[in-house]
């Protein structure tokens, strides 16, 4: 095999130069997030003390395409575009006519997929002369990645943490410190939810929805400070699509295309960047690609939650969204995999899943590690735990590939590197990990608190 086929490196000259919307093409519009007080559709102002005018404007477009601003091109640059591979050690490993393809997201400066919003994030709130930053972080992969981007134009940046990754992932909180941001274990005793929550549990492992209420309430606060959510809005989601461009603009350099994209799944960022521009080319050219959203079964909203309107963080400061949720009080279990220990999904995810656009299942941690440890020992990287949940899948199709004799094209995104998850593997390796399958009692007892909306 030549480096050519094993590793598609798109020029930078190609480097997509705008942003893909995927409402613009959904059969009907989403229903409007609703004011947490009044109950009526949230409109520009109900978002505007924590949010900058440009990022709310593209929160409620429907256009098809907007223009990347030059100074984020310029930052994309130094990583973007990021290598389409082939993954033929694990092909052969595997003894699949498949061919797998993986989009390797870690080779920004964060490790991870994460840059590719908290750039231009941070760029709007500067332009709108915002000082200050805060945000929530699961794994630790947002915060890094918002607190790289808060340090190339000169922000301050507040991460709170959910406590369980702060414990687990020390190393990702020395990297967000060493950036210049401040992160705090969530809960914490910084804010009156944080307080509320101890009070109640003092022994509480946190959750992204309590970690989102302290960050807005911090932002809420303070005139200096605006709030940046690293996944689950519109926006966010309109941003990673640039993982998808690119990987069309790749494909198209080898004359293939894929038959299934798979991507990990929590609020929906990673999943929706590499799935939604194949979506389109679904929608318009009738293209029979399969996308596969994967999530944790210790947190499985897509496959075991209701589709409804339910807030977005535990003190229910945030808008209510129609969305698959496992209810905002919803508290997971400490897998590690902590970017996908959150109880709702994206809007636009939760759109096209309930319309049957997209696909979705669930793995327990161990099945995962198993993946990842695979993945590891053919391909040479360490994956990250959420980006193991699309490898299981992957390497799951690829078997199934084996039995049938189908040499289809699969696609997975590689959201981000493992290097600062060494204890997960440790306890992978020694065998301590457990699988940690939420009971159905807990969810249900957790949808019946969910808010009534006519």
């Amino acid at each position: 095999m030549s480096a050519k086929q094993y590793k598609i490196l798109l020029p930078e000259k190609e480097l997509p130069q705008q942003w893909y919307n995927i409402q613009a093409d959904l059969p009907a519009p989403l229903s409007p997030p609703l004011n947490p007080t009044t109950r009526q559709p949230a409109g520009p102002e109900d978002l505007s003390a924590i949010f900058p005018p440009a990022l709310i404007e593209q929160e409620m477009s429907r256009q098809r395409w907007i223009d990347i601003p030059p100074a984020v091109l310029e930052i994309y640059a130094l990583w973007r575009p990021t290598p389409l591979i082939r993954a033929y050690r694990l092909e052969q490993a595997l003894g699949t006519p498949a061919k797998i393809y993986y989009k390797n997201e870690s080779v920004s400066a964060a490790g991870s997929h994460k840059p590719n919003t908290a750039v231009p994030q941070a760029y709007y709130n500067k332009q709108a002369g915002i000082k200050r930053l805060s945000t929530e972080t699961g794994a630790g992969q947002w915060g890094s990645a918002l607190a790289l981007a808060c340090s190339y134009f000169g922000l301050e940046c507040s991460v709170y943490m959910v406590k369980v990754s702060y414990q687990q992932k020390p190393y990702r909180r020395s990297l967000m410190e060493a950036w210049g941001a401040q992160v705090t274990a969530s809960p914490s005793e910084l804010t009156e939810t944080g307080r509320k929550v101890l009070q109640e549990n003092p022994a509480s492992p946190g959750s992204l929805g309590i970690a989102i209420s302290e960050a807005v309430e911090d932002a809420a606060g303070r005139s200096d400070t605006n709030y940046a959510l690293g996944s689950v809005l519109n926006h966010v989601l309109l941003h990673q699509s640039i993982i998808g461009e690119e990987c069309l603009k790749q494909f198209a350099m080898i004359d293939d295309y894929p038959d299934v994209v798979i991507g990990c799944c929590g609020g929906g960022s990673n999943f929706g960047g590499i799935a939604f521009p194949f979506l389109r080319e679904k929608i318009q050219q009738d293209k029979a690609t399969r996308l596969i959203a994967v999530e944790p079964s210790a947190c499985p909203t897509l496959t075991r939650g209701t589709f409804t309107y339910d807030f977005g963080d535990v003190a229910r400061f945030t808008p209510l969204m129609e969305m698959y949720t496992l209810g905002h009080d919803f508290v997971p279990p400490g897998i590690h995999a902590g970017g996908l220990r959150y109880h709702g999904e994206s809007p636009l995810v939760s759109r096209v899943y309930h319309d049957g656009l997209i696909e979705a299942r669930s793995y327990g941690q161990t099945s995962v590690f198993e993946a990842a440890i695979t993945f590891s020992r053919t391909e040479g990287i360490l994956p990250a735990p959420e980006s193991a949940h699309a490898i299981r899948a992957a390497i799951d199709m690829a078997l199934e590939c084996k039995e049938t004799g189908e040499a289809k094209s699969i696609l997975f995104c590689l959201s981000g590197h493992g290097h600062f998850d060494l204890s997960a593997y440790e306890s992978y390796l020694s065998g301590k990990m457990e699988d940690c399958n939420y009971p159905q009692d807990l969810i249900e007892q957790s949808i019946a608190r969910l808010p009534k909306i006519g």
